[in-house]
């Protein structure tokens, strides 16, 4: 076991690893942030952090001789640099899971070849094959990149071959992954823990809303049947394993037809396993410090119903919002990021909300959230 007083490494400075650098902090731990941004959101609440190029060498270096174990906050570390640390230093989540989730044809097959339902698709490498995919796949389809693509971004909707050739070059011909559109009844995630050891705790199953294509809310316990939901769980504990996988890993499905299709893998912590850090016993960054350091894994009850909403960039377009409206709502709890530019679009911060059912918390989330703008008026008064 790694125990509080060593240093952990930490690739990628985003929000997910301030949470995760937080937490590690409050349990006694150090942690060295290596990302390139000189306004990093972890970085600004780490012990150290080197602003430099994931590659560079003289900081992998630091972080091999001077960390107890490695981890990342975001998937599109480039392998290489995690099988590099990997000879040096422990690396969780494995490289080779890592390398899988980071490409979407990697991934679709790994999860095709294993048995594991997905929706239809094809892997489009040269505009040749688009012809063969989209009669392969049928239409309404989406044309996604197979790498760097996400809330949204890298992403076309495809109704004719005119759409799917005009999409294609559009992404600059890259590798691509070409995927029936599901009519979707739900959308459901799985955030888990794994263990060295193979010990296995997922958290509940949470339901998520998304506006165009960026996760709008997380609503838990989900409103599925019970039956569904304990597939969810069964489904993505087989994904883990299948990947021998060891950290905290979301799986993100469909709900179509009344079954289960995996839609993609996070291998890190997750947008949608945010409300865990109010409405659980353990939240999901504590989780992936306890398997990253070999620990014992927290437990995962539910605590409470809970809504999360994030919050986005338009909601400064006013000025600064009215936070004021979110202390004065019981059971909201407010999670801001640190980042110094709101764009729109740009995951700025999160609320959750405790209430008696996942149906009210719902409600109440969206309430505080739309309680929070100001007007272009009012902000040009203050």
């Amino acid at each position: 076991m790694i125990l509080p007083g060593a240093t952990l490494g930490l690739l990628g400075g985003g929000q997910l690893g301030r949470m995760f650098t937080i937490r590690a902090r409050e349990m006694g731990y150090r942690v060295t942030v290596l990302d390139p941004d000189p306004l990093s959101p972890a970085g600004q609440v780490a012990d150290r952090h080197l602003q430099a190029a994931y590659a560079d060498p003289a900081a992998l270096d630091e972080l091999a001789r001077t960390c107890a174990a490695v981890t990342t906050e975001f998937e599109n570390v480039p392998a290489e640099t995690l099988q590099a640390l990997a000879t040096r230093v422990t690396v969780r989540p494995p490289v080779h899971a890592v390398a899988i989730a980071q490409d979407r044809i990697a991934e679709k097959s790994f999860l095709r070849d294993r048995g594991f339902p997905t929706a239809p698709f094809r892997a489009v490498t040269r505009a040749e094959e688009l012809h063969e995919a989209l009669a392969a796949v049928g239409t309404p389809a989406l044309l996604k990149t197979g790498r760097l693509g996400y809330d949204g971004k890298g992403q076309a909707s495809i109704g004719c071959i005119a759409d799917l050739e005009h999409a294609f070059a559009r992404f600059g011909a890259v590798p691509c992954v070409l995927e029936r559109r599901l009519e979707l009844e739900a959308e459901l995630s799985v955030v888990l823990a794994r263990g060295s050891d193979g010990e296995f705790r997922p958290f509940p199953v949470a339901q998520n809303t998304h506006r165009e294509g960026i996760l709008e809310t997380t609503v838990v316990p989900a409103t599925v049947p019970a039956r569904l939901a304990a597939d969810a769980l069964d489904l993505a504990g087989r994904v883990a394993a299948a990947l021998e996988y060891v950290g905290v890993l979301a799986v993100e499905m469909f709900v179509a037809g009344g079954t289960l299709s995996v839609n993609e893998l996070a291998p890190r912590p997750h947008n949608s396993g945010h409300w865990t850090l109010d409405a659980c016993a353990t939240d999901q960054f504590e989780q992936q410090l306890r398997a990253v350091c070999g620990l014992p894994l927290g437990s995962t009850e539910l605590l409470s119903p809970v809504a999360m909403v994030n919050l986005l960039g338009d909601l400064w377009t006013g000025g600064e919002p009215r936070w004021e409206e979110t202390f004065r709502r019981p059971g909201t709890k407010l999670h801001l990021y640190g980042k110094q530019e709101p764009r729109p679009g740009r995951k700025m911060g999160h609320l959750n909300v405790l209430a008696r059912t996942p149906e009210q918390a719902l409600r109440l989330a969206l309430e505080a959230r739309d309680a929070l703008p100001r007007s272009k008026v009012e902000g040009r008064r203050s």
